[in-house]
This record gives C-alpha cells, sequence and structure tokens, in this order.
C-alpha cells in the first residue's frame, strides 16, 4: 500500500475492508478496489442480498404474528364477552387487571417501545445525513480547488505562450528590420527569438494530462489571450470553474476533470440528501401518528398508519442493501486511494505515473519531473534578458527607431517572467497534494462515519417498523369492542364527562332493580320534594309493626322529623286532621 502523508485508513475503514467476499458462486474474492470488474461486482451484490434476506425474515415474522392475531385469537371472543364484566369489577373501573386490561397493557407497551426505538433510529440518521452531507461538501470543495490550481496553470502557460508568440511574430521581427545593417545587434535580434520560441516550445509541452495544454501555439492568434477565452475558463473554487473545450462533441471532458467531477458530486449529492430527509420525515411521521392513534383508540388511523409502515419496512431495508455496498466499496478505495488512482485508465490517461505519483505522495526525496523543463526555460528567459540589456546598451543609441520595438519585447519579458515566477509556484506539489488529503478525509473520514451511521439507522428503523407491525394488529382487537360499546353507551347517556366505566356500572345497578324511597309520607297532600342523592336503605319492620333502625349504624340513620302536639295542629290546621293521625303518630313517638 502506498503511504499518503497526514493520511492513515480510520478503523471503521479497517474493519469493512476486512470483511470476506463471495461472489454469486459462493467463492472467495480478493477485497481490491476495481469497480470495473464483475467479480468484483459481484461481491457487493452478494453483500447487498443480505438485507433482502433479513426482508424475508421480518416478513415472516410479521406474517406468523397476524396468522397468531387471525386464527387463534377468534374462539376468544365469546369467552372475552362473558369475562368483561368480571375483569372491569376486578380492575375498580380502569380496565387494566384482567385478562383483556393485560392484553391492552402489553400491546401498548410494546408498540409505544417500538416507536421510541424507531424516533432514536431517526435521530441517528438524521445524524448520519449531516455527517455524509459534510464529507461530500469537502470532498468537492477540494476538488473545486484543486480546479482553480489546473486552471491557472493552463491559463499562466497559455498566457506566457501567448506573449512570446506575439513578440516573435511583432516587435523582434521589426528590430531585425532595423538591425540589418549592425550584425551584432542582428546577431543579438536573432537569439532572442530563437530562445523565445525554446521557451514556448518547452511551455506547450507542459501538459498535466487534462486535455486542454494540446493546443498548440499556432492555434493562437496575433492576441492569443482572446482566443483562450473560449478555451479555458478560470475562476474561484466557490464558482465551480471547468474547462470548456473548443469541440462540443464531448460533454464529459477527456480524461478527468476535477471541475466536472466537483459538479457532478454536488448535484447527486443534493438528491441524496433531500430523499433521506424525505424518509427521515415519513418515519417520523408514522411514529407520531402510531402514538396519537393509540393514545385516540382511532382505528381507522392506525389502518393507515400500518399501510405506511409496510412501505417504510421495505424501504428500511432497500437503504440498507444500499449503504452496505456502498460502505463496504468505499472502504476498499480508502484503504489503498493511491494504488487506485495510479492504476485507473480514467485518471492516467495523458498523465505520466511520475506526474501521478509525485502530486499524490509529494514526498522530500522526490523531485519534480518538471524541474528539467523549468530550469531551462528559466535558463531561456535570463538569456533573453541579458541580449536586450546589450541592444539597450549599445545598439539603441545608434538606432533611436529601435526604441518602441525594444521597450515592447522587454515588457513582455517581464510580463513572461512574472507568469513563470507563478507558475512554478503552483507547480510545486503541496498545494495540489494538500487538496488531495483534503478530499480524502472528507470522503473517508466524515463520509464514511455519515453512512454507518445512516446503515444504523435503516437497521434500527427495519426492527422497529417489524416489531410496529406485529403489534399494531393486537391494538386493533384490544379495543375495537370497547369502542362500539363507548359509541353505544355515549348515546344514552345524559352527561358527556362520565367515563364509560361508570356508565356501565350504572347501567348494572339499574338492571337490578331500585330501593325503595325512604320517605313514604301520606301527609295532607305534601310530597317530599324531588333529591338527587342516593337512595336510603329501607328501615327494617319490627315485631309490632313499627319501623326499627336499631339494626342500622348511627351515620345511616335518618333524622326524624319533629313532633307537633294536637294544639299546634288544631292552630294550624284548623278543623283539618290528618286522615290517619294514630298512624302518624305511632311513627314519631319512637
Amino acid at each position: 500500500m502506498a503511504t499518503v502523508p497526514s493520511y492513515s485508513p480510520s478503523i471503521w475503514v479497517r474493519m469493512c475492508h476486512a470483511l470476506p467476499r463471495f461472489d454469486l458462486t459462493m467463492q472467495m474474492r480478493d477485497n481490491v478496489f476495481t469497480p470495473d470488474s464483475w467479480e468484483y461486482q459481484q461481491t457487493l451484490l452478494v453483500l447487498s442480498s443480505l438485507s433482502a434476506i433479513a426482508l424475508v425474515l421480518s416478513l415472516l415474522v410479521v406474517l406468523s404474528f397476524l396468522i397468531h392475531y387471525c386464527c387463534c385469537h377468534r374462539g376468544d371472543a365469546g369467552r372475552d364477552a362473558e369475562e368483561e364484566e368480571e375483569d372491569d369489577d376486578a380492575s375498580g373501573g380502569h380496565g387494566y387487571s384482567g385478562k383483556k386490561g393485560r392484553s391492552i397493557c402489553c400491546v401498548t407497551w410494546v408498540s409505544v417501545a417500538a416507536v421510541t426505538l424507531c424516533c432514536v433510529a431517526i435521530g441517528v440518521g438524521f445524524y448520519g445525513n449531516s455527517e455524509a452531507n459534510d464529507g461530500m461538501y469537502q470532498l468537492t470543495s477540494s476538488l473545486l480547488t484543486a480546479n482553480y490550481t489546473l486552471a491557472s496553470i493552463d491559463l499562466l502557460v497559455w498566457d506566457s505562450v501567448a506573449v512570446l508568440q506575439r513578440s516573435v511574430s511583432g516587435p523582434l521581427t521589426s528590430l531585425e528590420d532595423v538591425f540589418g545593417g549592425n550584425k551584432p545587434a542582428l546577431v543579438s535580434t536573432r537569439s532572442c527569438r530563437r530562445l523565445s520560441e525554446r521557451v514556448i516550445s518547452l511551455l506547450s509541452s507542459l501538459s498535466l494530462g487534462r486535455g486542454v495544454s494540446s493546443v498548440s501555439p499556432g492555434a493562437l492568434g496575433a492576441n492569443g489571450t482572446d482566443s483562450m477565452v473560449g478555451v479555458l475558463t478560470p475562476a474561484p473554487p466557490s464558482v465551480a470553474p471547468t474547462l470548456t473545450p473548443t469541440s462540443t462533441s464531448n460533454s464529459i471532458p477527456a480524461p478527468f476533470s476535477p471541475g466536472w467531477a466537483a459538479n457532478t458530486l454536488m448535484v447527486n449529492e443534493d438528491y441524496r440528501w433531500l430523499s433521506y430527509v424525505l424518509l427521515l420525515l415519513l418515519d417520523l411521521v408514522i411514529c407520531l401518528f402510531i402514538l396519537l392513534g393509540l393514545a385516540k383508540q382511532a382505528r381507522w388511523l392506525l389502518i393507515l398508519m400500518t399501510v405506511l409502515a409496510w412501505l417504510a419496512l421495505f424501504l428500511s431495508w432497500g437503504s440498507l442493501g444500499l449503504e452496505t455496498a456502498t460502505v463496504v466499496a468505499l472502504s476498499d478505495f480508502c484503504f489503498d486511494p493511491n494504488s487506485f488512482v495510479l492504476n485507473s485508465t480514467h485518471f492516467n490517461t495523458g498523465t505520466s505515473t511520475e506526474i501521478l505519483d509525485y502530486y499524490l505522495t509529494c514526498s522530500r526525496k522526490m523531485t519534480s519531473p518538471f524541474q528539467q523543463l523549468l530550469t531551462q526555460s528559466q535558463r531561456a528567459l535570463s538569456s533573453i534578458h541579458s541580449h536586450l540589456s546589450g541592444l539597450d546598451r549599445d545598439a539603441l543609441p545608434r538606432f533611436p527607431k529601435a526604441e518602441k520595438s525594444l521597450r515592447e519585447v522587454q515588457q513582455i519579458l517581464n510580463v513572461t517572467e512574472g507568469n513563470f515566477h507563478q507558475l512554478v509556484a503552483l507547480l510545486n506539489c503541496r498545494g495540489l497534494n494538500k487538496d488531495y488529503i483534503d478530499s480524502l478525509k472528507g470522503l473517508c473520514y466524515d463520509g464514511m462515519e455519515g453512512l454507518l451511521y445512516l446503515s444504523l439507522y435503516s437497521f434500527l428503523s427495519a426492527l422497529a417498523f417489524t416489531a410496529i407491525l406485529c403489534s399494531l394488529p393486537g391494538a386493533w382487537r384490544s379495543f375495537s369492542s370497547d369502542s362500539e360499546e363507548y359509541e353505544d353507551s355515549d348515546s344514552e347517556s345524559e352527561d358527556p364527562f362520565t367515563s364509560h366505566q361508570a356508565r356501565r356500572q350504572t347501567a348494572t345497578g339499574s338492571q337490578r332493580g331500585a330501593l325503595p324511597p325512604f320517605y313514604s309520607y301520606q301527609g295532607a297532600g305534601w310530597t317530599p320534594p324531588f333529591s338527587s342523592a342516593p337512595p336510603l336503605p329501607t328501615p327494617n319492620a319490627s315485631s309490632n309493626g313499627n319501623p326499627g333502625y336499631e339494626s342500622l349504624p348511627l351515620s345511616d340513620r335518618p333524622s326524624p322529623p319533629p313532633s307537633y302536639s294536637p294544639s299546634m295542629l288544631t292552630g294550624y290546621g284548623g278543623n283539618q286532621s290528618h286522615p290517619n293521625s294514630a298512624h302518624s303518630r305511632n311513627l314519631y313517638s319512637h
């Protein structure tokens, strides 16, 4: 494995890379990252099929529970109806102590536990989605920065070539015409011309294999800078710089463009992030409405959530299979990224392995592959500067007409030397290697961690929805009959705030018969007022026919009405007498 400074595979990468690989024929395969190989793709398919097997097991578990609820509990309906009154009496009006009450408690707590597990999985999923998005953002940002560096290199090379080409065809040609009669000045001018063509040839051979430096200097116009605008469009990394090829027949730059890769990854990452957010929100809505349906005992709501739970179950296991294959493939790449980049034809077409290895490793022991080219170009520019200084010192006083062309050539030389110094700094491996390391850290650290959290979310949510689908049928059976009784009793009851158990007890008491009223007074047209108090017990009759209260507690004995003397009755009632006055005196004299 080729070492990369400041980067080492994480423990998660090593663990996932160490997983055994089998193809479709169950033969062991190596774990080298070769995405174009059919054998390697078979190993990823086998790993993804594990989630399909888990989906089948989940369906079997849910189907067994459905058969259990539909078939095994069909004969328990009659016994439940007979034991319903006994369970209510034993529960004290709460309905949770009998067999049916224990069933309701069990189903409710299983559903609540499954929903809680699903909510935990949703939290893990949101965190994993954010981590994966951060990793992809760092990857695309590093690619854009590298693309900006490469675009700047190409622009400096082409600008230097263009201005030198313009100096050869313009001012240097004019100087040769002016210095035609002076042999030393003419030799110096031709030497400058020859050295300028040498620099043009050296810079034109400078190529990083991006498919843009193959443009020959002759293809540039007289003002070469204007003709390059349609070929190269450099911009800051935030604007996603890309190369604009001269031919529009190929939409994908060959062999590889970091700017095109960054733009493609950003678009795909936006769709991936949005898809996971929608999936997480779907799971959250299902969990919340399941809790609402259990609390309100809304059967139609639970039926709707059951249908959505089936959909979420399939999506969870499907996403787990896709995430498993992605995690394993990413771990294989992150374990030895340099080997894939060096051996892949997508990257090294048009670029030598020496150049790629120089920028990927950036070791101090390695020399730049452009060292000789840059040295020769620097020497040629220094020689041109020496010749122009000699012409300015010796020939210009005798040929004043050559001053304008000579000053123009010196200005072009200064621009070329400034571009050359910037080119030397950009061709150093430290800048591009830093972008490469940052892209690896974003993809293999944050991206890998985010995918692992998303895999954990898919697994936990799949388990939670399996438990939910197993428990919801029991919830239907637990409160469906109670809902019907509640509707019947609610239509008969005048007090909407009376509980269902209290109304049931009231109905049971009315069926047993009402107790006689306490007062049975047969006075002169007087009846006791209506009272909402509960009826009091009837006094026991004694042996002499008088009502006796000796057997009742003192707190349960009613207070007798006051006794009236015959004079008082005569004064208030006149000659009217009670038709049963003897019975009245006998009743209250006790």
